[in-house]
């Protein structure tokens, strides 16, 4: 097909995302991709002419600026693409206009693009620093299949590294919602997994420094084997941004938690778990 010899490497890595992570606004795929929103925006205007993607305008802020999802080209190339963020289990779209209109009306749609926004920012952020990247970004959808297991269902998983220093974390994205219980019983399975997988960190990222404040405060003497950290959302993740609740005074960078990849090094072979080897 003629138009996908048009698409660059930089777009096959946009739709790659697209597929993995439903949706990302025009500023984070600007930030994570461009050199400049200008730029941004006159080649998603031709990804979006030539149907590699598809777009909406962001209801979530009020803003006016245009989400994206992957297009009829776009789920051509990734025809595998996760389908529906409310419901896993759904049957596939009939089309991309199906997909999209899935997407728009999530209730999850604001959890979405909260939680991309901590990779987004991962992402920029080694592009402008030597010997940092940004190893894994998985989905809940992929995460929580990859560690089925432990019965986790994480927001999102990574692996980010400094230099030799590898640290995989699990993201809670908390938009102050639900209730401190329900949120500290969600740190059950993340305690299960760690009797045989990775011991990875779980980020807490929340909306205030009150709902952090109390959230060290229920985790305060609470024995846990995963290392549990808490941040805010508009503190950038790879700073001097986390809290841990075992040691809440100095605030750490996100390459600075402890981390243990577990006996298999799950890092780079999950598929000992999974039966899944992809690392994206």
């Amino acid at each position: 097909m003629e138009h996908l010899r048009r698409l660059t490497l930089r777009d096959r890595q946009l739709l790659a995302w697209l597929a993995e992570h439903y949706v990302l606004s025009t500023d984070q795929i600007a930030e994570a991709l461009f050199t400049s929103r200008r730029s941004a925006r006159l080649r998603l205007a031709t990804l979006h002419g030539i149907e590699a993607v598809s777009r909406f305008v962001d209801i979530t802020t009020g803003d006016g600026q245009y989400l994206y999802a992957l297009g009829p080209l776009g789920m051509l190339v990734h025809p595998t693409a996760y389908n529906d963020p409310d419901r896993p289990d759904a049957r596939p779209p009939r089309s991309s206009i199906e997909r999209t209109e899935r997407i728009v009306g999530s209730r999850k749609l604001a959890h979405l693009l909260g939680t991309n926004q901590l990779f987004v920012d991962l992402v920029a952020h080694a592009r402008g620093h030597q010997d940092v990247r940004l190893a894994r970004w998985w989905s809940e959808q992929h995460a929580t299949a990859a560690y089925a297991i432990a019965g986790i269902r994480p927001d999102a998983h990574g692996v980010w590294c400094v230099g030799d220093r590898q640290v995989g974390f699990f993201l809670e994205h908390d938009n102050g919602t639900e209730s401190l219980a329900v949120v500290l019983r969600k740190l059950r399975g993340y305690e299960r997994l760690a009797q045989f997988g990775p011991r990875y960190p779980v980020l807490l990222r929340v909306p205030s420094r009150r709902r952090e404040a109390n959230l060290q405060r229920a985790l305060a003497g609470v024995p846990t084997v995963m290392p549990i950290a808490t941040g805010l959302h508009d503190e950038h993740p790879a700073g001097p941004a986390w809290a841990l609740a075992s040691d809440p005074g100095p605030r750490r960078l996100l390459h600075e938690l402890p981390s243990d990849h577990g006996p298999d090094h799950t890092a780079t072979n999950p598929h000992r778990y999974t039966g899944d080897a992809d690392i994206s």
